[in-house]
């Protein structure tokens, strides 16, 4: 019964984070927030709630392992769905025409999964008003990082994001441009309140159901939060992402995976603001670090695909993407041997 409930709340959590998703885009087109950092910043955050709303309620019933895992779990995850499916599209060799500014956030992930990696391995719980040190240089790095994307994106605004804009519209339905239009913005305001109050409830089920299922089938709560959860969590992402593939926008793509991530990894410095016994890092299990060097592998390929972009067959296309797939798969069964 506990894994009919599981798969229900799971599939609750994916229609409201859809749901978030859609009237979080109506906001940032209709109203004064909008541009490019804020459309940006609302959209990462309208996503990332499976994930918010998970790894609060872990903390509720004391499952640390639990909230970080779901946390890096969803975070490899994520870029799991980039390599599958850019092997998908191979053919076409869409990320080879990839941003050069994806490279920012890339790299701010990049230094955002060290710093975790440090902060688990270090053995230390440095502490200020019971929040650890990684959770504070976690929002340096990410404040940091959100000034440089907000300064290049006022440099490239004008005549590029003016044409990027008529190219999206483009690319956009008829039945998407017609409920755009159609929907107000109290309506998409309360639609987001709405929808946003449900992933509350479905994401705390997921965390107090996974955690039963842990006890349950003895698979622990490090691997249950890292792949069942993660995964779970993840899968508003994944058809974002295909969609946007499909519509041949592969900035859009990669732009979805690589904010969520960066954001996601404020949710640990949150996590651990609502952890009262002291840094969370230190009181998580240390095979949790396989996790994040696994996230960090599969950046450092993001960062190298993107960049080295001068693969000329369809074979050296596909290295990149086939290596972060062997790299998750190869956590996957040293957390679950764990």
């Amino acid at each position: 019964m506990i894994f009919v409930l599981f798969f229900i709340a799971s599939i609750v959590t994916i229609v409201a984070a859809v749901k978030v998703s859609k009237y979080a885009d109506v906001i940032s087109e209709k109203t004064s927030f909008g541009g490019l950092m804020i459309g940006t910043v609302l959209l990462a955050g309208a996503t990332s709630l499976p994930e918010i709303t998970t790894s609060a309620s872990a903390i509720a019933i004391n499952n640390p392992d639990i909230a970080i895992g779901n946390v890096l779990g969803s975070n490899i995850f994520n870029v799991l769905i980039i390599a599958v499916l850019d092997i998908w599209f191979r053919r076409k060799k869409m990320f080879l025409f990839a941003s050069s500014e994806h490279r920012i956030t890339a790299t701010i992930g990049t230094l955002m999964m060290v710093t975790v990696i440090i902060g688990i391995m270090s053995g230390t719980s440095y502490e200020i008003f019971g929040i650890g040190l990684t959770s504070y240089l976690l929002i340096v790095i990410y404040i940091v990082g959100m000034w440089l994307i907000s300064a290049i994106n006022r440099k490239v605004r004008g005549s590029i994001l003016k044409e990027t804009i008529e190219k999206t519209s483009m690319e956009l339905n008829v039945e998407k441009a017609v409920e755009i239009n159609t929907t107000t913005v109290k309506q998409a305001v309360m639609g987001f309140v709405g929808f946003a109050f449900i992933i509350l409830l479905a994401g705390s089920s997921l965390s107090i159901l996974g955690d039963q299922i842990a006890v349950i089938t003895g698979l622990g709560s490090t691997f249950v939060g890292s792949f069942l959860i993660a995964a779970t969590t993840s899968l508003p992402e994944v058809v974002s992402v295909y969609a946007a593939l499909r519509l041949s926008n592969v900035n859009l793509a990669i732009g979805a995976v690589l904010g969520s991530n960066i954001f996601n990894m404020l949710i640990i410095t949150f996590s651990d603001s609502l952890y009262r016994p002291g840094s969370i890092l230190s009181a998580i299990d240390p095979v949790q670090a396989v996790t994040a060097f696994g996230g960090l592998v599969m950046s450092l390929l993001i960062l190298m695909t993107l960049f080295y972009r001068k693969a000329k067959s369809t074979w050296a296309y596909s290295m990149p993407p086939a290596v972060m797939m062997i790299a998750y798969l190869i956590v996957t069964y040293v957390i679950f041997t764990s």
